[in-house]
């Protein structure tokens, strides 16, 4: 299994100097490798291996790629060739794709170390700070605020500098299989022990056992960035109180990025803990984002990240994680399957057919749960009528106590227990 972690480094202002040029370097690579590839007949477009073959006579042509390393320079042609690469699927998918483009100072801001160049230094340090050597660089200090595991292998490091200004170290790491926990055979799930969820409207999240998780409140974050972007249209571009500023306005969109990721990795870890399946919902939701006027929202709540984050999960602690077809899950009565067209604004489902009433988003929630069962070959419970599966009283976990308990783990009926 493969997987990342990720550190904020603090480099001294020698090796942060260090860092900005290679990066910079870096980027007039790609940007050459780029032009090699543009520039080259159709009928005889060089392939990744070709232009790695050319990095030592670039090096001797223009001594400052020499200055590289070359697994972190061959790194650097891999990246363009795997952008390549999404883009031909892009086009091949129906998408209106152009071509690449040169890459600027602004957009280029992380180089790959891949298999060597590097060195994780965990006794060069103290208290919760480690080092990391990067060849022809030097050391940088980051905060190690969890060890990488025993069991991991380190395949590739990358540094990476925001917009915020900030420096950060990742390391993309590979599990053996056989150090992660089994997941449950699928033969010995039922309702008790799985659950769907529906990505809700008026909460993050609808369980099919009753427990709604409230959206997190974002409005004070949005407040603040509107103000420092009003700022920022004041100043002069191009100046250095632009620049300032443009940092100001980074941070505050990355502190909204980070307080999502934080309350999604809460949620997601109590999931995949409590239950031994997990079904969700398979949401187009670049579509989404294209057609709704509530848009914004919808972005917040960082959806395809959620799902990313709850496979991820599902793989560390043995439990299913099963995406499931979304369309009709709302209309369809999750007792007897009949279909129901319901405006946005009706919240309850009442079924004209068998008269099962039930919470709209309990209802699809149930379906979805429903359809995990048949994703994973196994048919729902005859002896588990949805009346009893489906509970009628709901318990709502505000987003506030999701962050101060640390996980819905320790929440029950709205109190944190020990």
């Amino acid at each position: 299994m493969e997987h990342s972690h990720r550190y904020q480094a603090y480099p001294t202002q020698e090796v942060a100097g260090e860092l900005e040029h290679h990066l910079d370097v870096h980027r007039q690579l790609y940007n050459h490798v780029r032009w090699d590839y543009e520039n080259s007949p159709d009928d005889d477009k060089p392939s990744e291996y070709d232009q790695n073959n050319k990095l030592p006579e670039l090096k001797r042509t223009w001594p400052v790629f020499g200055e590289l390393h070359s697994k972190a320079a061959q790194a650097t042609v891999a990246r363009f060739h795997r952008n390549l690469s999404n883009l031909r699927k892009k086009k091949e998918q129906g998408y209106n794709v152009g071509r690449l483009k040169r890459q600027a100072p602004i957009d280029y801001r992380s180089v790959t170390y891949n298999q060597s160049g590097f060195d994780l230094d965990e006794k060069r340090g103290r208290d919760r700070f480690v080092s990391v050597r990067f060849s022809k660089i030097g050391w940088v200090k980051i905060r190690y605020h969890r060890p990488i595991p025993d069991h991991a292998t380190i395949k590739e490091v990358t540094f990476k500098k925001e917009r915020t200004g900030e420096w950060f170290v990742s390391f993309g790491l590979e599990t053996d299989d056989s150090n992660l926990p089994e997941k449950p055979d699928v033969d010995s799930l039922d309702a008790s022990n799985s659950v769907g969820i529906d990505l809700g409207i008026l909460n993050y999240i609808h369980t099919s056992d009753g427990t709604t998780v409230d959206w997190l409140n974002l409005e004070d974050e949005y407040q603040r960035l509107r103000r420092e972007q009003r700022k920022l249209s004041r100043n002069e571009k191009g100046s250095n109180n632009y620049e300032k500023q443009r940092r100001e306005v980074a941070k505050v969109k990355r502190h909204i990025q980070q307080k999502v990721l934080d309350y999604q990795h809460k949620i997601t870890t109590w999931l995949v803990k409590e239950y031994d399946a997990v079904f969700v919902e398979d949401l187009d939701v670049k579509g989404m984002l294209e057609k709704s006027h509530n848009a914004r929202n919808k972005q917040d709540a960082a959806w395809r990240q959620f799902i990313t984050l709850l496979e991820y999960k599902g793989g560390l602690y043995g439990c299913h994680v099963v995406q499931v077809e979304a369309r009709g899950t709302t209309k369809e009565c999750a007792s007897c399957g009949v279909e129901t067209a319901k405006p946005i604004w009706v919240r309850e489902h009442s079924c004209p057919s068998c008269g099962f009433e039930a919470d709209r988003d309990a209802n699809a929630a149930m379906n979805v749960l429903q359809r995990g069962f048949s994703e994973l070959g196994v048919g729902w419970p005859e002896d588990t009528p949805v009346e009893t599966a489906l509970p009628t009283d709901t318990h709502s976990v505000s987003a506030k106590r999701v962050i101060e308990a640390g996980s819905l783990g320790v929440v029950r009926d709205g109190e944190a227990v020990s």
